[in-house]
C-alpha cells in the first residue's frame, strides 16, 4: 500500500523514532508498504518518519544509480552493492568513516529542494532486516550518503540542519512555503 509522505513542517519529522522490540507482521507489512511508496516517489531511500510513524526503520533501493557509485564490504571482503538490495533496516547503527565529501542530496519531503550536504565518505552499519537477523557491513559512496541521510531521519534531524547557513538562506523562501503549506493540510485535516 502507498502511504501518504509527509512534507517539510510535520511534526513527526522532528520525532526521534522508538526502537523495534521485535519484528512482527505488522512491522514487516510496513516495511513493505514503505518500499512501495518509497518506488512510487522514484525516491532511493525512506525513514518511517516520512510516512508519520516515529520508528526505527528506514528502507533503500541504491540499483540502477549509475552516475554515483556505491561501494559495499561483506565481513571485511568488498561485495556486490545489489546483494542488499533491496535494503530494509530495523534499529539502526551508524558509525561514519572516512574523510567528510560534500555531495548533492534532496529529499522526499522537500520535494525539488536540493542542496549540497557534507558527510563522511563511508560508515559502519548494523542493525536487524525485515525478518529480523542481525546484518553488519561497511559501505561508501551514494549508499553510504543515503543511510547517513535516512539514519538522520530516524533521530529527528533533516538534511536542511546539514546544509550551510548560505545554501539554507538561499532555500528559505521555499521551505518557508512547503512548511506554510504542510500546516495548512495539518490544520485542514483535524
Amino acid at each position: 500500500m502507498i502511504l501518504p509522505i509527509v512534507k517539510y513542517g510535520h511534526p513527526t519529522l522532528r520525532q526521534r523514532g522508538a526502537p523495534i522490540e521485535r519484528v512482527t507482521p505488522e512491522i514487516q507489512r510496513l516495511v513493505r508498504d514503505m518500499f512501495e511508496t518509497m518506488y512510487d516517489a522514484h525516491g532511493i531511500g525512506l525513514a518511517a518518519q516520512q510516512v508519520d510513524r516515529a520508528l526505527q526503520i528506514m528502507v533503500i533501493d541504491v540499483r540502477g544509480v549509475t552516475d554515483r557509485p556505491s561501494t559495499l564490504h561483506l565481513g571485511g571482503a568488498p561485495a556486490d552493492v545489489d546483494r542488499l538490495m533491496p535494503l530494509a533496516l530495523i534499529n539502526p547503527e551508524v558509525k561514519p568513516a572516512g574523510p567528510v565529501c560534500a555531495g548533492s542530496e534532496g529529499c522526499l519531503s522537500f520535494p525539488e529542494l536540493f542542496s549540497d550536504v557534507s558527510r563522511p565518505e563511508s560508515a559502519d552499519v548494523s542493525g536487524l532486516d525485515a525478518e529480523g537477523r542481525r546484518i553488519e557491513f561497511r559501505c561508501g559512496g551514494l549508499l553510504a550518503r543515503v543511510i547517513q541521510h535516512e539514519f538522520d531521519h530516524l533521530q529527528g534531524i533533516l538534511y536542511i540542519d546539514r546544509m550551510s547557513i548560505g545554501d539554507k538562506q538561499k532555500l528559505k523562501p521555499d521551505l518557508d512555503a512547503l512548511a506554510a503549506e504542510t500546516r495548512r493540510r495539518i490544520e485542514k485535516a483535524a
